[in-house]
């Protein structure tokens, strides 16, 4: 019966992955009725990551308002003129540029506006527009797991408050080590492929000129986007500082009247009120912005696959810790395996978390281990089908972004998992100097 039950979770999020974007989360819903009607699985409510839902909806209308008053474009702004200062080393700034941005604003969604500009500074300064390409999209997605807001982040910190790390640890182990493991993945992509110069792809389309070089564009920033985008910044630095003041390594607040998570709520909900008076921007545009409707979708993926994983997990949780609990003892490692083959098809980091961490802690797996496979939940480069990854395809006018007819040889894969795997070996050997 386990067999059958687990065919079921895993056809339906083969279904998802199928319908694409939101599909994920609606499949998910239908494979939990087809678990608790038709196969007689208990589920439960309680099996919904409310909180990481909430936090997914107030930090994004944060950066919606954000959006909506100009800040993002001034961001990318400041991006575009960084990275055309220095086109020489493009491939190194690109990362830079896209993990910054994730950080701060918790969405690898940022990186659309920065893949235009990497491409062109590429291409002008004759490098191959792949290679900055490709770890500028694998920045942005391993970003998610040392972003102090990201819902990923924010689980998963949960999770492991029980077991004694706090959420300061988990981001001072996450943010150097995937910060230093995209510049290791920058260093083998800036050996991948040929020269552009010698690129036959390349050369065809030249000659058919189908090339342009475009200059800098100016964007026309808007008066309040500084305000704004001051304003969410400042928030995300009182999260972080109440977080600290309120952990039990500091200790400042004892027995807050306000939580982590709430507080991470009501103050990105505050920001966002914030913005809006203060730069009178018209509140309506807010559920049309663009990071906006990207985070609901994030939501609906989250509750339709956390659910259905919750609840096939919570059915066989002896059998489960009875059968991969030694395993994983012996082999720590298997952990960042498994959960890099499940991001490739959940498509999203938050709900890899919520779907598997949660089953991982419960059989006795060690925090350090846990801390440590963390950013294996970034794998949603290796199969080309992700937004960001199809972006930078379609904005590489040169044909050296491409796609092979063989699904995993594309560009970003090499870099991508050179990645993964420094940031988790990294992971080990620094959590172990911070985790007990």
């Amino acid at each position: 019966m386990v067999a059958i039950e687990l065919a079921v979770v895993l056809l339906f999020i083969y279904l998802g992955a199928r319908i694409g974007g939101i599909g994920i989360g609606l499949a998910g819903g239908a494979g939990v009725i087809a678990l608790s009607l038709v196969l007689g699985v208990p589920t439960s409510q309680a099996y919904i990551p409310v909180d990481v839902i909430l936090i997914i909806m107030s930090v994004i209308t944060a950066i919606a308002a954000m959006q909506v008053a100009g800040g993002m474009d001034w961001l990318v702004q400041i991006a575009e003129d960084f990275l055309r200062k220095h086109p020489e080393r493009i491939t190194f700034y690109a990362p830079i540029v896209t993990f910054l941005m994730t950080l701060m604003a918790g969405t690898g969604h940022t990186a659309f506006s920065t893949l235009p500009v990497i491409a062109e500074v590429a291409k002008g300064q004759g490098v191959r527009p792949s290679r900055p390409l490709s770890i500028a999209v694998v920045a942005s997605q391993i970003a998610i797991t040392a972003s102090p807001i990201s819902a990923a982040v924010v689980a998963f910190a949960a999770m492991l408050a029980p077991m004694g790390v706090d959420y300061l640890t988990l981001l001072a182990v996450c943010i150097p080590t995937t910060f230093i493991a995209c510049m290791v993945g920058a260093f083998v992509a800036n050996f991948m492929g040929s020269e552009l110069k010698d690129d036959p792809v390349y050369q065809e389309r030249l000659a058919q000129g189908l090339i342009k070089l475009s200059d800098a564009k100016e964007r026309n920033i808007l008066p309040t986007a500084k305000t704004a985008t001051y304003i969410f910044l400042g928030a995300i630095a009182f999260v972080v500082c109440y977080a600290a003041a309120i952990s039990g390594s500091i200790g400042l607040i004892e027995d807050p009247a306000l939580g982590r998570n709430e507080a991470i709520m009501t103050v990105m909900l505050a920001a966002a009120a914030a913005i809006t008076l203060v730069t009178k921007i018209d509140a309506s545009k807010i559920p049309s912005a663009a990071t906006f409707r990207s985070g609901m979708t994030a939501c609906v993926c989250v509750l339709g696959v956390a659910w259905l994983g919750s609840t096939f997990v919570n059915a066989h949780v002896d059998g489960i810790k009875e059968l991969a609990g030694a395993l994983l003892e012996d082999y720590p490692w298997m952990l960042a395996m498994v959960l890099f083959f499940a991001s490739m098809l959940l498509y999203s980091q938050g709900a890899t978390t919520v779907a598997l961490m949660p089953a991982a802690l419960a059989i006795g797996v060690a925090p350090l281990t846990a801390v440590a496979s963390f950013a294996a939940v970034s794998a949603l480069f290796v199969l080309p089908t992700y937004p960001t990854l199809l972006a930078a395809v379609e904005m590489d006018d040169t044909g050296s972004t491409r796609i092979g007819n063989y699904v995993f040889n594309h560009p970003f894969f090499i870099p991508g998992v050179t990645t993964i795997a420094t940031a988790v070996a990294l992971g080990f050997a620094f959590g172990g100097l911070l985790i007990g």
